[in-house]
């Protein structure tokens, strides 16, 4: 069986007083039965590796770049993200395909590069209203999906991926647990097409998970856990979404 994970995405939230009242609840909350993360903006990395020293939880980034080093102004690189303990880092959110204008080859060249310093890149795949109105969902995700399969070949069931409706993300609107299982079941058998390892990959479901719906999300057949928004920046709330995946 495999074992839940729950990661916290705080997008561009936080600041050093709330951040650390943020991790001290979630460390006197836990342990959870059940593997958790939370991926924080660049400047609050190294503060939060030494809050949760000592702990279960570990951390991650939001975004990095493709590239290895260089004239890249902004950019930071897999091999700073693993350099300062990084165990996971967000690409191809639908955010960052929205506002910064990501490519599907992009992401997966992102996904390569933090693969190739030991960081799990938890990839992001979904489709917006219009898309799903359309009848479109499973060629879009199946397409998101694709580009990173062929681009990390048989490193591809290294990866974390994440079903994020955009039309779910930060409006209140969730998929209801059929059609979240729905997509992850098309999702997993891409990936089962793709490498023997995809019966122990995890796919998160993303997109207004709370306390009160992610018990009944988790206990879907292929939904491995969550990657959560608003509610990872409250404690209690991020706590109790913890709970119900270690259920």
């Amino acid at each position: 069986m495999r074992r839940k994970l729950v990661v916290g995405n705080w997008k561009m939230h936080g600041s050093r007083i709330a951040n650390a009242q943020l991790l001290a609840g979630l460390k006197e909350a836990g342990p959870w039965n059940a593997d958790v993360a939370v991926c924080v903006p660049f400047p609050y990395i190294a503060e939060t590796a030494l809050a949760l020293t000592g702990t279960s939880i570990v951390y991650g980034a939001q975004d990095c770049s493709a590239h290895e080093q260089g004239a890249y102004t902004g950019e930071v690189s897999s091999a700073m993200l693993s350099d300062i303990g990084c165990r996971y880092v967000i690409v191809g959110h639908s955010e960052r395909r929205a506002y910064h204008a990501e490519s599907d080859q992009l992401v997966a060249d992102k996904a390569k590069a933090a693969l190739a310093h030991g960081v799990t890149p938890i990839v992001c795949v979904g489709e917006t209203r219009a898309e799903r109105e359309a009848g479109q969902t499973e060629a879009v995700v199946k397409r998101q999906l694709a580009a990173v399969i062929h681009t990390l070949g048989h490193c591809c069931g290294e990866m974390v991926v994440a079903y994020e409706p955009v039309w779910a993300i930060g409006t209140g609107l969730t998929a209801t647990p059929a059609q979240a299982q729905a997509v992850h079941a098309v999702l997993r058998a891409q990936l089962h097409a793709a490498t023997d390892r995809s019966g122990v990959m995890r796919i998160l479901y993303g997109g207004s998970v709370k306390a009160d719906n992610a018990a009944e999300l988790f206990a879907q057949a292929d939904i491995d856990g969550g990657l959560i928004g608003g509610a990872a920046l409250k404690a209690g709330d991020f706590s109790a979404i913890c709970r119900a995946a270690a259920q």
